[in-house]
């Protein structure tokens, strides 16, 4: 997808029906955190927030690698001991989260770029072949899959509505679309103006997300039916993952700016400016702060309020991966081939990794590990660093010199 970057409209607004639109939150919640030992969707909660419950270790070093043999732009997940994950090789593939032994790869007609999501043992992921596919994730046997007309390249999200679990993922085809995780069966199909790009947030039943039509929308996961939308207008196209929290939407688009849109009132709180280029990373957000990449080759640290800057960190190329708050520390991959940890309080780099391919895949941190993948075909597990002794975490050892 080309898109040229230009200013967003000053004004926006709610569209359609205003009695329609969701409440606000009354008061701020406790941010959630994926479990410590589970990384199971694409930022690793259903808000999208990129917070991770455990800290990570003063040292890392590389315990594995596992070889894919095409780039890895999906974000891994973890679940059940195990690391899930697509690939340029058509594939999607599960292995050993301790040791990178492979477990199984399950097969599709293209290019699996999309982050899957685990639920209820089964591993739901979109695939450039237009396909939506359930995959046991025990076997990587297929258990069902639904067609949708292009190319999917976010991941899903769920919500449990009565006693059904319900998985709703978006495509190319312009189209947000919910299914019954045990049937598959298509419930509904919400239809936007451009490409859906990125995974929904999901919050009191509904679904927020951006499109490439310059427009947050917010849909009822019952009934697929458009309850509020926020037209940013101009060319400010969303590719990226809102994060949604206490009413208020975190993104970042094509118009050179990161906003915060309260979704009630419809209207952009903050907007951060880049003067020449654009955002596709999500965000992580913390009680005070919001971490996002941009491709004007820094990593970005707001406050949370009110989009005042607190500190950028400068890399060689672009980020759009997205950054994981752990603990103290900020860990983020670069497109100049660059795994980074930084301290969350004043983005002082404390540990990097040279991985000599561009890293566009976001890390899952599980357990004090971080999993990610890049465009060198493999996918990388860093753990605190082995005894003297010892042979280090599994898998195949390898030297650590790209750890400065």
């Amino acid at each position: 997808m080309v898109l040229s970057p230009c200013l967003m409209l000053p004004l926006a607004g709610v569209l359609g029906d205003p009695a329609l639109a969701p409440p606000g939150a009354s008061s701020a919640a406790p941010l959630p955190a994926a479990a410590e030992e589970e990384w199971t969707l694409f930022r690793g909660d259903p808000h999208l927030s990129g917070i991770a419950a455990a800290g990570l270790p003063a040292e890392l070093d590389l315990a594995w690698t596992y070889d894919a043999g095409k780039a890895i732009t999906s974000s891994p997940v973890v679940a059940g001991g195990r690391v899930f994950f697509g690939a340029d090789d058509h594939a999607v593939h599960c292995a050993d989260a301790s040791s990178g032994a492979p477990i199984w790869k399950f097969m599709t007609e293209d290019l699996v770029e999309a982050p899957p999501l685990v639920l209820d043992g089964t591993v739901f992921i979109g695939s450039n072949d237009t396909y939506f596919y359930a995959i046991d994730a025990a076997s990587g046997e297929l258990r069902w899959k639904a067609p949708t007309m292009d190319k999917i390249l976010g991941g899903a999200n769920h919500v449990k509505v009565g006693e059904r679990s319900v998985v709703v993922v978006g495509s190319y085809d312009n189209r947000l679309y919910a299914f019954d995780a045990a049937s598959g069966e298509q419930l509904w199909a919400y239809e936007t103006d451009n490409y859906v790009n990125g995974t929904p947030a999901i919050d009191q039943g509904r679904a927020i997300f951006g499109g490439c039509d310059a427009i947050l929308h917010v849909v009822d996961v019952t009934t697929g039916k458009r309850t509020a939308a926020v037209e940013l207008g101009g060319d400010s196209h969303i590719a990226g993952s809102a994060a949604f929290l206490d009413g208020r939407a975190y993104f970042g688009h094509y118009g050179n700016q990161f906003v915060c849109v309260d979704v009630t009132k419809g209207e952009v709180v903050w907007a951060y400016d880049s003067p020449r280029q654009a955002f596709f990373s999500s965000p992580a957000i913390t009680d005070e702060l919001v971490v996002f990449g941009g491709r004007d080759r820094h990593l970005h640290c707001v406050r949370r309020e009110t989009g005042e800057p607190v500190w950028k960190f400068r890399t060689r190329r672009k980020v759009d991966g997205s950054p994981v708050v752990t603990g103290d520390a900020v860990v983020f991959g670069s497109d100049d081939g660059r795994m980074y940890v930084l301290g969350l309080e004043d983005g002082a780099e404390r540990w990097s990794y040279d991985i000599g391919e561009p890293v566009l895949s976001s890390p899952a941190v599980v357990g004090g590990r971080v999993y990610v993948g890049a465009n060198d075909g493999l996918l990388y597990c860093f753990a605190a660093a082995a005894p003297a002794s010892g042979e280090g975490a599994g898998g195949e050892p390898e030297d650590d010199g790209g750890k400065r």
